[in-house]
């Protein structure tokens, strides 16, 4: 019996009209997402590497270390953020590095082209977030009002058939109606990421599984959510009323009011109040080395030796780096408190947004792709650790080079007595590269979990209320 109910709801779903014409519009698009993916991460690609030959090409002609002040390093696109960008496109992908100081990443996708913060781009979580759980409130909204206006409810239940068996039937076939021409559709759509040259590593085929089931696990609980509120209400307006309104709010309310309502709750300093703090002890402190900079003197010369300005000025920009190495110590003991007090404040800030915007099966489902894509709001913090790695190993590099450690604010002094000679040219190749590495699979499988759990949860408690809703329903 049980399977007799599931065969009918699967072919009464799969031939009808509504279903035709709308998942045939959601498998375009589920292709068109991986085709434009594919096309954006080539184009990304090729963007990354012309800025990186374009960094070094800058330094060509230079013939001296002490002129590289500065050295710009890029975050690599990822061939996941083009499926799921989370914020990839809102943070800043390049960095200029300099032997000490702060560093600080600008030159985000969406400053560079402002039209696709407008519109956004087209990805699985749109796709999943909006068009599919539309899909899936289409398909389940009239599971059990519709059968009772037609009059095929009354007539199921002539028979003596138990309820809780033809309700499971109904779940059940309607999931499987759904979901697996969606899988279809997806294996498909992966299959355009090879065949297009897009490089994915096994891990990254992992992820990818990851985030469809999520993906369909959200879709399953708008199904049974659906079916849920069909249960409860004897008209399939009602019941098509009631969905839009949850929808509205489970898609685009909550997430957003979650954003409002904690950033009311946890004050968090602005990045410009820091600045400005920071700004005014960096002056006070190169007031205070002007200072000892007039009061440098070298010392005198033993009886019976020349002066030698070499010397000095060897002395003089030894001096000078001793004066910038407790400069930065200064601003980095000042700088890391209040990062640290602002990063806490900020955490806080995320934490109980996120906690309340969990109510919504959105919210987890947003949460959990993008950390399995490596594009959720810790990429920025990873992708900033390792610049900080980075400049630890750029400015080794460059007093292996010249003797100090430039960057920040330094006068440095030099002295060419070899007008006549041609100055051999530096050797941009020696610089060392920037190796990201993407979040480990584990530490994002690990954010993403709870988030998974709650989607499967979501889905066993629509569920569940679809049975108790049905087993008090009258039939008549």
């Amino acid at each position: 019996m049980l399977r007799t109910i599931i065969e009918k709801e699967i072919r009464d779903i799969i031939g009808s009209s509504k279903f035709a014409i709308s998942f045939g519009v959601c498998a375009a698009l589920i292709l068109l997402c991986f085709v434009t993916g594919a096309v954006n991460y080539k184009t990304s690609q090729a963007q990354y590497e012309a800025a990186k030959a374009e960094n070094l090409r800058q330094m060509e002609g230079l013939t001296d270390w002490f002129s590289v002040q500065q050295h710009r390093i890029f975050l690599p696109p990822h061939p996941l953020a083009s499926l799921v960008s989370g914020v990839s496109n809102d943070i800043g992908r390049t960095t200029e590095v300099r032997g000490r100081g702060e560093l600080n990443a600008d030159g985000s996708r969406y400053a560079e082209d402002p039209v696709y913060a407008v519109f956004r781009f087209l990805d699985l979580e749109f796709l999943f977030q909006v068009v599919l759980s539309l899909l899936a409130i289409l398909l389940g909204y009239d599971a059990i009002s519709g059968e009772k206006e037609r009059g095929t409810l009354r007539l199921s239940f002539s028979n003596g058939l138990p309820r809780a068996t033809y309700i499971l039937g109904k779940l059940i076939g309607s999931f499987l109606a759904l979901i697996v021409p969606l899988l279809l559709a997806l294996a498909i759509g992966s299959l355009i990421y090879p065949i297009l040259g897009v490089p994915l590593s096994g891990i990254d085929w992992l992820r990818l599984a990851l985030i469809i089931l999520a993906g369909l696990l959200f879709v399953g609980a708008f199904l049974t959510l659906s079916v849920m509120v069909s249960a409860f209400t004897q008209r399939t307006s009602s019941s098509f009323l009631v969905l839009l309104v949850v929808w509205i709010g489970a898609v685009l309310i909550i997430p957003r009011a979650s954003v409002l309502l904690a950033g009311r709750m946890v004050d968090v300093p602005s990045v410009d109040e820091l600045a400005s703090q920071k700004a005014r002890l960096a002056s006070q402190l190169m007031e205070e080395d002007r200072t000892r900079m007039s009061e440098f003197n070298t010392p005198p010369a033993a009886p019976g030796e020349d002066f030698e300005p070499d010397k000095m000025l060897k002395l003089f920009n030894t001096f000078m780096d001793s004066l910038a190495d407790a400069r930065d110590k200064q601003m980095a003991e000042f700088g890391g408190r209040l990062n640290e007090d602002r990063a806490n404040k900020q955490q806080a800030q995320e934490r109980l947004a996120f906690s309340i915007a969990r109510v919504s099966p959105s919210a987890s489902f947003a949460l959990a792709t993008s950390a399995l894509a490596g594009t959720d709001m810790f990429l920025k913090e990873h992708y900033r650790d390792q610049t900080m790695d980075y400049q630890q190993e750029y400015g080794k590099f460059m007093k292996e080079k010249t003797g100090l450690n430039p960057g920040g604010r330094m006068v440095i002094m030099l002295r060419d007595d070899n007008e006549n000679e041609k100055p051999k040219e530096i050797d941009p190749s020696e610089m060392p590269a920037f190796k990201y590495a993407p979040p480990a699979f584990a530490e994002s499988f690990g954010r993403a979990i709870f988030d998974l759990g709650l989607l499967a949860f979501f889905n066993l408690l629509f569920f569940t209320g679809s049975v108790f809703g049905f087993l008090r329903y009258d039939v008549r």
